[in-house]
């Protein structure tokens, strides 16, 4: 039997029905969420991703601004545009949209965002948090997988889960929020040995690892839940995940790309500067 498909896209629609209602509700309280965003330089996929947060924004009562700065602009310029708006009381929330130019260093940059406007949840002191079980701003990314599973009623405790890729964003967070849900976790990276018994081992396989179809349906133990974290383009320049189609035959519930796991990350975006505005971490 072919796995279920977990629809992001339906997901998404009826999460953000409710962070509509809570927008409203905060707007009566004359509170009106807002969510800065610096872009930097004219990266093609940047300008995609910031376009459809500004969209997911604008549906949901949230004002949105962007701030557009030339390619060859200086970390210092950039760092100054983030002190404006830490001390912009009227903005509840910052992001700056990934990759960075070069000449910028992401890790001062991420640093400089003051902790209760991070809504990205990308400080080292909301990872911090994250990693001792404290209230925090979760990465968007893991917080929507954890979503998905919540939406296929799947319980974590007790479960092997294995999360390909360690980075920051995704792999590392993704890891800690599973072990949080009493998940019995494995984080594997480029340096793992024996990868696909590891991960044919998973009952919950989460692919963060960023190469077109690699996960394939050897990797895949049968009744697994298979959540494809990877937007890539394959060799016919159409948009495809880390997973290979053919795991869907093996497994009990996977998350298609397009249309899965990156529609709840901008989900979470929304939930994330809503809980900002708020005035608390979720």
């Amino acid at each position: 039997m072919a796995a279920q498909k977990i629809d992001g896209k339906a997901l998404a629609a009826a999460h953000q029905e409710k962070i509509r209602e809570k927008v409203s509700a905060l707007k009566e309280r004359g509170i009106a969420p807002r969510l800065a965003v610096i872009l930097v330089g004219e990266n093609p996929a940047s300008l995609t991703y910031v376009a459809g947060k500004e969209r997911d924004c604008a549906a949901c009562g949230i004002i949105s601004d962007r701030i557009a700065l030339p390619a060859d602009t200086e970390e210092s310029t950039l760092l100054a545009h983030i002190d404006a708006l830490n001390r912009d009381e009227a903005v509840h929330g910052i992001l700056v949209q990934l990759p960075l130019p070069p000449q910028i260093d992401p890790q001062r940059v991420i640093d400089a965002i003051a902790p209760e406007k991070d809504v990205d949840g990308f400080t080292p002191v909301n990872m911090g948090r994250l990693a001792l079980g404290q209230p925090c701003f979760v990465p968007c990314t893991p917080a929507g997988c954890l979503a998905m599973l919540d939406h296929i009623g799947v319980d974590a405790a007790g479960r092997r889960a294995v999360v390909i890729g360690r980075s920051n964003i995704v792999g590392k967070p993704m890891a800690m929020l599973l072990s949080a849900r009493d998940a019995t976790v494995t984080l594997c990276h480029s340096k793992t040995k024996d990868l696909a018994r590891i991960c044919a081992e998973a009952d919950i396989l989460v692919a963060a690892v960023g190469r077109p179809r690699f996960v394939t349906a050897d990797m895949v133990k049968p009744g697994a839940v298979v959540l494809d974290v990877g937007i890539n383009r394959g060799a016919d320049g159409k948009l495809c995940g880390d997973v290979d189609p053919a795991a869907a035959e093996k497994a009990a519930y996977l998350s298609p790309v397009p249309g899965g796991v990156g529609l709840m990350t901008r989900t979470m975006l929304l939930y994330n500067t809503l809980a900002a505005a708020e005035g608390m971490a979720r």
